[in-house]
């Protein structure tokens, strides 16, 4: 199976080192034998998330097929004040029904570490019955970067990501789909049946 995976991008800044990041680790997924696409929420915008309406514009069209193709995804934002971009969390808002037996891989901008932004979009995620890499890259312009490239030690954090994504995505998503498809009644998957 290839795996698919899904690189959201979240910061509204042009240039942003998370989305950056983010490109990296999907061209580092594609070396692993997946096949990637790059959701940049600065490009699509998503309308504020409001349950009451039912809201059929194309930009929450294209984000959900986008969505519904992905085995895996990369979540990126920048740390704003210990937490997930506002776009992000409007994205995880709009999606949460498409994230069952998928997983997930976390990068985060930021100048200390960005542990509780990863910590609330892993949360999301695990409300929503997602899988999550038990780690996140962390990452800081002022180290990471050097006169706008990436540095090496970033990269081999970011190709450890996309390895461990897609080889842990590729088994609890060839998993999820033979109890999608089977009939135990003893799995959370069986709630997604048709």
């Amino acid at each position: 199976m290839t795996l698919k995976v899904l690189g959201v991008g979240s910061s509204l800044r042009e240039g942003a080192s998370s989305t950056t990041a983010l490109s990296t680790a999907l061209d580092f997924a594609k070396k692993q034998g997946a096949e990637t696409r790059l959701l940049d929420l600065k490009q699509t915008k998503l309308p504020l998330y409001d349950p009451t309406e039912n809201q059929f514009v194309f930009e929450i069209k294209k984000v959900q097929d986008d969505v519904n193709w992905s085995d895996a995804l990369i979540l990126s934002t920048p740390d704003y004040h210990g937490s997930m971009s506002g776009a992000m969390k409007n994205f995880l808002d709009y999606f949460w029904a498409e994230f069952a037996g998928k997983t997930f891989g976390y990068i985060c901008a930021s100048h200390e570490k960005g542990l509780t932004a990863m910590d609330q979009m892993r949360t999301a995620v695990r409300q929503c019955y997602g899988w999550s890499i038990p780690y996140g890259v962390s990452v800081s312009d002022s180290e990471d970067f050097v006169n706008g490239k990436i540095t090496s030690k970033l990269e081999s954090r970011l190709d450890m990501l996309a390895r461990d994504l897609v080889v842990y995505g590729n088994l609890i998503r060839q998993q999820f789909v033979i109890d999608l498809n089977g009939n135990s009644t003893n799995t959370f998957v069986s709630r997604y049946r048709k």
